[in-house]
C-alpha cells in the first residue's frame, strides 16, 4: 500500500537525563533516587498527525503535530523539547521519562487530597526529562503535562529525551496487516468469554481511579486471536492490559475472521 510520508517539525531533548529537586524543597536522597527511574525505551512506528489538543499542549509540545508511536495495540504520546525531523509511518527507536510511571513511583505525601496527578510530580517529571530549564518554562510545561494527565490517565506520555529513525535493510518486506481485508464477525460477550485462553477480568484499580468498577469494554479480535483494537475511549478500558489476553483464533465458514465483542473488566478498589 502506498504512503505518503509527512515530515513535520518534532522536538527532542538531547541531554543527558538529570533527577531535579521540585521547586520548593529539596527531596531526600530517598526520594531522588525513587523519582529518577531509567529511561523508557520504545520502538514502533511512529504516527504523525495535525496538531490536536489544547493550547496546553502546544505548550508541552513546544509547537508541532501530534506525534504518537504504536507497540501493539498500545500508543504512546510523545513530548519533547528541541526540533528535529520524523517521518509518518516510519519506525523509530524513542527514549524518554514516561511519565505516568515516574509519577506513580514518586507517589503523593498529599494522600490525593491535592487530585491527580500531583503538580510537584510534574515538575520532578519534565526537571527530570528536560534539565536546565527556567522556572517558569518548568512551570509551563509541568501544568500543561499535569493537564494533559488529568483529562486521559490512561495514555501514556512519554517526554523524549532521544529518538532514533530504524532504517530499513535491503530485502526488508513491508509490514502488511494480514487482517485488513478480512471480515468482522459480532460475537455476544459470554459466547465469546467461552473462548478466552488468556487474560484476567480482574484488575487492580489504577492510582488514578483507586475506588475501582466494573467496565464493558467494545474491542475487536485478530484472526490470531490476540486483541488488535479497542473500540472505546473509556479510561478504565484503555488500562487495561490488552497484551496478556488470548482467545481461540476466530473462524466462521472454515475462514479466519476478525470479532467485535465486549470484555467485562472488574477493578478492585485500591486499599
Amino acid at each position: 500500500m502506498n504512503r505518503k510520508a509527512h515530515i513535520v517539525c518534532f522536538s527532542i531533548a538531547l541531554t543527558a537525563l538529570a533527577a531535579l529537586s521540585g521547586c520548593s524543597s529539596s527531596p531526600s536522597a530517598d526520594e531522588a533516587k525513587k523519582a529518577a527511574p531509567p529511561p523508557f525505551k520504545i520502538q514502533g512506528k511512529l504516527r504523525v498527525l495535525p496538531l490536536t489538543g489544547s493550547t496546553s499542549d502546544s505548550a508541552l509540545n513546544g509547537g508541532g503535530g501530534s506525534v504518537f508511536v504504536w507497540e501493539g495495540i498500545q500508543q504512546y504520546r510523545l513530548f519533547s523539547k528541541r526540533t528535529a525531523n520524523v517521518i509518518d509511518g516510519d519506525q523509530y527507536i524513542v527514549e524518554g521519562i514516561h511519565a505516568q510511571k515516574m509519577i506513580e513511583e514518586i507517589g503523593d505525601v498529599a494522600g490525593g487530597k491535592g487530585g491527580y496527578p500531583p503538580l510537584s510530580s510534574c515538575e520532578r517529571v519534565v526537571k527530570t526529562a528536560w534539565p536546565g530549564m527556567s522556572f517558569e518554562e518548568v512551570d509551563v510545561k509541568a501544568s500543561a503535562l499535569r493537564g494533559r494527565i488529568s483529562r486521559y490517565p490512561a495514555r501514556p506520555i512519554l517526554l523524549v529525551t532521544k529518538i532514533l529513525h530504524v532504517s530499513a535493510k535491503k530485502g526488508d518486506k513491508p509490514i502488511v496487516d494480514k487482517d485488513e481485508d478480512l471480515n468482522i464477525v459480532t460475537v455476544p460477550a459470554e459466547k465469546q468469554k467461552a473462548l478466552l485462553i488468556s487474560g484476567v477480568g480482574v484488575q487492580p484499580a489504577p492510582v488514578w481511579e483507586p475506588a475501582g468498577g466494573t467496565v464493558s469494554c467494545k474491542v475487536i479480535i485478530g484472526s490470531d486471536g490476540k486483541i488488535s483494537e479497542l473500540e472505546t475511549g473509556a479510561q478504565l478500558c484503555e488500562a487495561v492490559p490488552w497484551s496478556q489476553f488470548s482467545y481461540k483464533p476466530p473462524v466462521q465458514g472454515g475462514k479466519p475472521v476478525k470479532v467485535r465483542t465486549e470484555v467485562e473488566v472488574k477493578y478492585e478498589p485500591r486499599k
